[in-house]
């Protein structure tokens, strides 16, 4: 049995536990029950909430029972913390269809068989059932509005926003803390995990708990707190955050091909960090991928290895395959091998245009005429000095010799029967759409 607190400090997932002294002991006993809550704000989740996860995965290789809970009551009402703006409120409906898209990442990452098995609950089927004077009763009595004002992410909303904060945000603590209460009458759920900024809640929960069973023999354990750190990248930017938008978990919102490319692409200092935040290798795999890194680091063992853990555990080994080859085609100039679905993720972000598929037929279109009217080239001029000088390639094949500057293309240059790729030097590329 693994000592889960020594496992998240190693992986730098340690930030602050409750209850420091009593809470080793707690966790020798295996089959503990912890659970973690998700915000069903959107229908999947970026690998930002992964960290979340995967304190979630490591108690479950713990020898402990995760429980995840999606919180489609309290989704209803949204969580003030780290927001500078109320969030816009959803319907029961959206909320709904978000916790059931969420769902499909949870089960890639834990194991829902076995005596740990993990389970999913969904906090709408009690907090949708409490009564507004039974909340103010059995939970609002139990909290002073002198504390709850001097909560980070409530300070924070009074005194940096000129609206201040509403009454029904004012209140998620209250449904939080109730949450912890919930699952420790009915699943035996003694232990809280989230990221730092929720430690606040997890008190008031634990509190919660303990008004709750005044009278019952102190040795009863009431509930104890975990959290890890708000990680960063090395530079202080969000983990995930690209020009494009968020890094994904699941292939509708982010392909495979972006996901690897993103873990490809980080830097050393933190690749160093994503060995251990995203993946399950122990510290003597992860000190040998590094040692293999600083042997040679053009090779980018780290990032590769990140990089192919997560985009297999979150789509497939297939996906990881199929990435690589078409990376191996890209930079060597076989991009015809690409097949259609990989070709289109590939060159999701590059400058795109449309036109005329007859103009293919018969004699084709002028390169030459063609460039200006892309992002690679302002003029004729430009265009016939870029394909002189064999800078243009299409499809991967450079266009050069004496025939460059009159080099047409047909219905011959398509990929799967719509697509044109155009690329200047080394990285500039451009997308025409045949229609």
């Amino acid at each position: 049995m693994t000592d889960i607190l020594k496992e998240l400090t190693w992986r730098g997932l340690l930030h602050q536990t409750t209850a420091d002294d009593a809470l080793p002991g707690f966790l020798a006993m295996p089959g503990r029950s912890a659970y973690c809550g998700f915000d069903p704000t959107a229908d999947s989740l970026t690998i930002g909430n992964y960290i979340a996860i995967s304190l979630l995965a490591h108690w479950q290789r713990a020898g402990h029972r995760p429980i995840v809970l999606v919180g489609g009551g309290t989704g209803l009402i949204g969580d003030p913390s780290g927001k500078d703006a109320e969030r816009q409120l959803l319907t029961r409906e959206q909320v709904e269809a978000n916790v059931q898209g969420q769902r499909r990442i949870f089960e890639r990452v834990l194991d829902f068989d076995g005596p740990n098995a993990a389970v999913i609950v969904n906090n709408a089927d009690w907090l949708c059932e409490l009564g507004y004077l039974d909340v103010l009763r059995d939970i609002g009595k139990y909290f002073s509005v002198n504390a709850m004002i001097q909560k980070e992410s409530v300070k924070e909303r009074l005194h940096n926003r000129e609206q201040g904060i509403s009454y029904t945000e004012f209140s998620y603590m209250l449904l939080q803390a109730y949450d912890f209460l919930h699952l420790r009458r009915t699943m035996d759920c003694t232990v809280q995990l989230a990221g730092s900024d929720q430690y606040g809640n997890i008190v008031s929960g634990i509190d919660l708990i303990r008004r709750d069973m005044q009278g019952v023999h102190e040795s009863e354990p009431r509930g104890y707190g975990i959290t890890s750190p708000l990680v960063t990248k090395s530079d202080g930017g969000k983990i995930g955050k690209t020009e494009a938008g968020a890094i994904w978990l699941t292939a509708d919102r982010t392909s495979p091909w972006a996901m690897y490319q993103y873990f490809l692409n980080v830097t050393d200092a933190d690749a160093a960090n994503f060995l251990r935040w995203y993946t399950f290798k122990d510290e003597e795999e992860v000190d040998a991928i590094e040692a293999a890194h600083q042997a040679s680091p053009h090779e980018r063992a780290s990032q590769r290895a990140v990089a192919r853990d997560m985009t297999s555990r979150m789509h497939s080994d297939a996906a990881v395959q199929r990435v690589e080859q078409a990376s191996e085609a890209l930079f060597g100039g076989d991009i015809r091998s690409i097949d259609a679905d990989m070709l289109e993720a590939v060159f999701a972000d590059v400058p795109t245009t449309t036109h005329a598929a007859t103009s293919l037929e018969g004699d084709g279109t002028s390169l030459a005429e063609l460039l200006p009217d892309t992002s690679l080239a302002s003029s004729r001029r430009e265009a016939r000095e870029f394909l002189r000088n064999g800078s243009v390639s299409i499809n991967g094949e450079k266009v050069a010799g004496e025939d460059a500057e009159s080099r047409v293309l047909g219905t011959s240059d398509l990929l799967h029967g719509g697509t044109i790729l155009l690329k200047r030097g080394k990285k500039a590329w451009h997308a025409t759409r045949w229609h």
